[in-house]
């Protein structure tokens, strides 16, 4: 796999030798030409066809300019290079080999996808410049890439606070419905051990193509609508994830009885989801998303951001801030204070190889001499006062923050509750964002699950194409109080109670499943020729009869 890789990187190393003349960096605006001080050349590859992509793009233009606005002017000066990679793995890493060959960056912020990561880390770990990536795979880990630093949470960190989740309302099975793409299976490892030690099963995984049509996903509804459990984990990204759901609503899987749990990003981008498709096919959802406290520090930068926004993309609708951008922004910040750290009057350029016969194209990029120092100072930082939160760097890998608990109404989503690793699920945070406190005794605030039903869902039900379990009642005249039996003359609808009928619906309420039921009559007369209870037993035992019998103990001897 590593030999291929290589060989693929090879080929656009020549290619990108070849074109590289005809290529234009992308500067971001606001670069300062001046050689009155030193410079860092720092290369950013996003996808700027995606909304997030340009979000992104939008924080780090800001968060350049902030630092230099209060550094001082002696300070070094970092000169951003932007390369939109497109939506394409190819594209992204040509960018970073040019970046690397032609403008030798000393650090790299990006890509945002996880698929074209793979390949920069490739890149950044043998020319030993970092690589500040927001890819959210945990196949990407930074123990394997040395020169990888992780700008947002990996999609492993969410898979405690899911399992607390499904905890919470005693679910024993699930179902995980993920993306067939690095992205999407990334998460299943972890998130199945998570379900294990709270001794829940994934009964099925259900893997979706992001190029599947329509009738592909209906299809594939359906099947999962044949099955018992009725609980659904979804990871998906927010463009496949529309069409999923408006086929779960079109398949009659977003009514009572069901339970969905969607993951961080689809949740902490649900502004990108159309109002019509969240209000139509997603109410009840409940979804987990990082905790961004809301300070005032981030409702102005807000402010700033939008307008920005609009001198950049002057003829795109306004897309809105995400915790994408607000990592962006942290993790740019943290990359301009470790070059003012590292400090310096001259930059050097990659150190080169010797150059002998047998050297590759990849050993001819050379080293760079900065990048070590900068990784160093970069794998353990922190921001106290980051617009995310606590920002904090630990060994190349974002920490974890709390995670907050949102359940789909109406065109938005409403915050029910918390999770923290520490303290489990709670419904509010102390101020300081860090401690759980519960709320009268409730872990979790009001929910409405679809349906528009406001009882939680038992999690399992007899498949739409299963039979109800068939009751069979003695129907006999004697102390009605422990079981009566009433027939409706015009519907026939059986009515049946007493005490032997309330602990039946008792024993079925307190299972962990749905599961329907029907009363069927059994009429026992004082007769000698008429059936009696020893005819009944004798059915049962020969399948002549297929259901249960509801027996008066002591009642008739």
């Amino acid at each position: 796999m590593r030999s291929s890789k290589c060989h693929f990187l090879i080929v656009l190393i020549q290619f990108v030798s070849i074109i590289s003349f005809y290529h234009h960096m992308m500067p971001i605006k606001g670069e300062d030409n001046k050689n009155s001080v030193a410079k860092v050349d720092v290369g950013i590859i996003l996808d700027l066809e995606t909304d997030v992509g340009k979000v992104m793009h939008i924080s780090i233009l800001l968060a350049l300019d902030d630092y230099h606005a209060t550094a001082s002017r002696s300070a070094i000066r970092i000169i951003p290079h932007l390369r939109d990679s497109k939506k394409d793995d190819v594209e992204a890493a040509s960018a970073a080999i040019y970046l690397l060959k032609d403008v030798q960056v000393q650090a790299i912020f990006g890509p945002q996808m996880s698929a074209q990561t793979d390949f920069v880390i490739d890149l950044g770990n043998r020319v030993k410049v970092p690589i500040i990536s927001p890819a959210t795979s945990p196949l990407l880990t930074v123990k394997e890439n040395p020169f990888f630093i992780r700008a947002a949470l990996p999609s492993s960190s969410q898979t405690k606070a899911i399992a607390a989740l499904v905890k919470n309302f005693d679910w024993r099975e699930v179902v995980v419905i993920y993306e067939d793409s690095p992205y999407g299976s990334g998460i299943v490892p972890n998130l199945t051990d998570a379900l294990l030690e709270i001794s829940t099963l994934v009964s099925y995984r259900s893997v979706i193509s992001p190029s599947a049509n329509d009738d592909q996903i209906l299809s594939e509804l359906y099947k999962l609508k044949t099955m018992q459990t009725r609980v659904f984990i979804v990871h998906l990204r927010p463009l496949l994830a529309k069409r999923f759901f408006l086929k779960a609503n079109k398949a009659g899987m977003m009514s009572d009885g069901y339970a969905w749990i969607i993951t961080d990003v689809l949740t902490s981008l649900l502004d990108s989801v159309d109002p019509s498709v969240i209000e139509s096919s997603m109410q009840g959802v409940l979804g987990v998303k990082p905790y961004v406290p809301r300070t005032n520090e981030l409702i102005n930068y807000t402010k700033r951001w939008r307008g920005r926004f609009r001198q950049e993309y002057p003829d795109m609708d306004i897309v809105e801030l995400n915790v994408f951008g607000l990592w962006a922004y942290d993790g740019i910040t943290s990359l301009a204070k470790a070059v003012e750290k590292v400090g310096g009057t001259a930059i050097p350029k990659f150190k080169k190889a010797d150059n002998r016969e047998y050297l590759t194209d990849l050993d001819a990029l050379g080293t760079s001499e900065l990048g070590s120092l900068l990784l160093h100072s970069m794998q353990n930082t922190a921001l106290k006062t980051g617009l995310s939160g606590d920002f904090r760097i630990v060994d190349g890998e974002l920490q974890p923050s709390p995670y907050q608990i949102v359940n789909i109404i109406g065109k938005a989503e409403r915050s029910i509750g918390f999770w923290t690793e520490r303290d489990g699920i709670s419904c509010k945070l102390k101020t300081n964002g860090k401690t759980a406190t519960k709320c009268n005794d409730k872990q979790l605030g009001d929910i409405f699950w679809p349906g528009e039903s406001t009882i939680a869902p038992k999690g399992w039900e007899i498949p739409t194409s299963g039979k109800k379990l068939r009751v069979g009642v003695p129907d006999k005249e004697g102390l009605e109080q422990f079981l009566k039996v009433e027939i409706d003359s015009k519907t026939q609808e059986v009515t049946v109670t007493g005490f032997c009928a309330d602990v039946f619906k008792q024993v079925i309420e307190s299972l962990p499943y749905a599961l329907p039921y029907e009363f069927i009559p059994f009429q026992i007369l004082d007769s000698p020729t008429s059936p009696d209870f020893d005819d009944l037993a004798y059915k049962l035992f020969s399948e002549v009869i297929k259901y249960l019998i509801l027996i008066r103990i002591s009642l008739f001897g």
